[in-house]
C-alpha cells in the first residue's frame, strides 16, 4: 500500500513588490519555502488550489487557508457579504498602507526579525500607497523602486517570471534591500525596465485622452481596447506627461490563452498632484460602487464581462462615464 503524500505547505502571494516583501516576512516567520504568485482575479475565480495549511498574502480571502494577511478594504466587504467575521480568521486584516506592514505588525512581537526588514516594509508602504510628495520623489531611485522596476521588467513566460519571483522572495528574506537591489540580476532587469519605459511613454503619448464628461481634464484615460495584442504599459507613467492630472484610468481587453476577449479590465490610480492636499477621493470605493472590483483609496481595479464586441463598446463608454460621475461626487 502506497503511503499517502502530504501536500507541502506554501505561501500564495500577490505578484508585485508588496506581495514579495509580505512573502519574505512570512517565510522567515513560518519557515515556509514554497511560493506561488497570483493576481486577485485568480483567487476570486478559484483558479488556484489553496489548502487549509497554506498562507495567503495581499489577495482576497480564498475558500480556505491557514493564515490570511491583507489590507484591501474591498476584500473586507467581500468577507461581510460571505458572512465571515474577519476577526475569526487566522492571520490579520488591517487597513494599512501595505500588506507587508500588516504581516510585520503581526509577527514583530513574536519573531526576531532582522532590522533590515524595516526598510523593506517602509518601501512597500510607499510604493503600494503611491503617497509620494512629488514627481521628483517618485522618480528618485531607491532600493525598493529598483527592485519594483525589476519585477515590472519580467516579460517572459509565466514559469520564468515565477522562478524570478521565488528567487527574489528568498533574497529579500535573507538580505538587506540595498544588497538585493545591487545584485547583478536586479541591476540587469532595472536597466531593461528603463528601455521598456521609453516605449511605454510613447504609447501613452499616443493613447492618452480625457472623457467628454471631464472638462477640467482631471482623469487621464488610457484606452487600449483597439490593440490586437496586449500592450505593455504602466499607467502611472502618464503623470510624467500630465503632472497636474489627479488620476489615471486604464481600460483594456482581457486576454485568455493569448486570445483577446470582449471582457474588460479596468484599473485606476490617484495622481501625485493630490499629495499633501485634503481630498475625499477613493478609487477603491469607485470600483465597489460600480460593482466591478476593489482597491484602496489610492488605487483600484475591476473586471467587466461582456458577451459581444457591441456590448463591450457600450459598457466601456458607460463605465468611463460612471467613473467620472462618481469621481466628481466624491468632492
Amino acid at each position: 500500500m502506497m503511503e499517502e503524500r502530504v501536500p507541502q505547505r506554501k505561501i500564495v502571494t500577490h505578484n508585485d513588490f508588496d506581495g514579495v516583501v509580505s512573502a519574505a516576512l512570512v517565510s522567515r516567520a513560518e519557515g515556509v519555502d514554497r511560493f506561488l504568485f497570483a493576481g486577485p482575479r485568480t483567487i476570486a475565480e478559484s483558479r488556484l488550489t489553496i489548502t487549509a495549511e497554506d498562507i495567503v498574502c495581499d489577495l482576497p480571502y480564498p475558500l480556505e487557508c491557514g493564515l490570511w494577511f491583507d489590507h484591501h478594504e474591498g476584500n473586507l466587504e467581500e468577507l461581510k457579504y460571505r458572512g465571515i467575521e474577519p476577526g475569526s480568521l487566522p492571520g490579520r486584516f488591517a487597513l494599512l498602507d501595505s500588506c507587508a506592514r500588516v504581516v510585520y505588525e503581526y509577527y514583530r512581537e513574536r519573531v526576531d526579525f532582522p532590522e533590515f526588514y524595516e526598510q523593506a516594509v517602509a518601501e512597500a508602504d510607499l510604493l503600494d500607497s503611491f503617497r509620494f510628495s512629488s514627481v521628483e520623489e517618485w522618480r528618485r531611485p531607491t532600493p525598493g523602486k529598483i527592485v519594483d522596476a525589476a519585477i515590472k521588467a519580467q516579460e517572459g513566460a509565466p514559469p520564468q517570471r515565477e522562478a524570478f519571483l521565488r528567487w527574489l522572495v528568498r533574497k529579500v528574506r535573507d538580505f538587506p534591500l540595498e544588497e538585493v537591489a545591487a545584485s547583478p540580476e536586479i541591476a540587469s532587469a532595472y536597466e531593461e525596465y528603463h528601455q521598456q519605459e521609453e516605449e511605454m511613454l510613447e504609447i501613452i503619448r499616443r493613447q492618452a485622452a480625457f472623457a467628454p464628461e471631464d472638462p477640467d481634464r482631471e482623469i487621464i484615460v488610457l484606452d487600449f481596447t483597439s490593440y490586437p495584442r496586449q500592450p505593455r504599459v504602466i499607467k502611472k507613467l502618464a503623470f510624467l506627461i500630465y503632472p497636474e492630472a489627479k488620476a489615471v484610468v486604464e481600460i483594456r481587453n482581457l486576454f485568455r490563452g493569448g486570445l483577446k476577449t470582449t471582457d474588460l479590465s479596468v484599473s485606476m490610480s490617484l495622481g501625485i498632484s493630490l499629495a499633501g492636499r485634503e481630498h475625499r477621493k477613493n478609487v477603491g470605493e469607485i470600483m465597489r460602487r460600480l460593482n466591478i472590483g476593489d482597491g484602496h483609496a489610492g488605487a483600484g481595479a475591476g473586471t467587466v464581462y461582456c458577451a459581444s464586441k457591441a456590448e463591450m463598446l457600450r459598457e466601456k463608454d458607460r463605465i468611463l462615464g460612471a467613473i467620472v460621475s462618481l469621481w466628481r461626487s466624491q468632492g
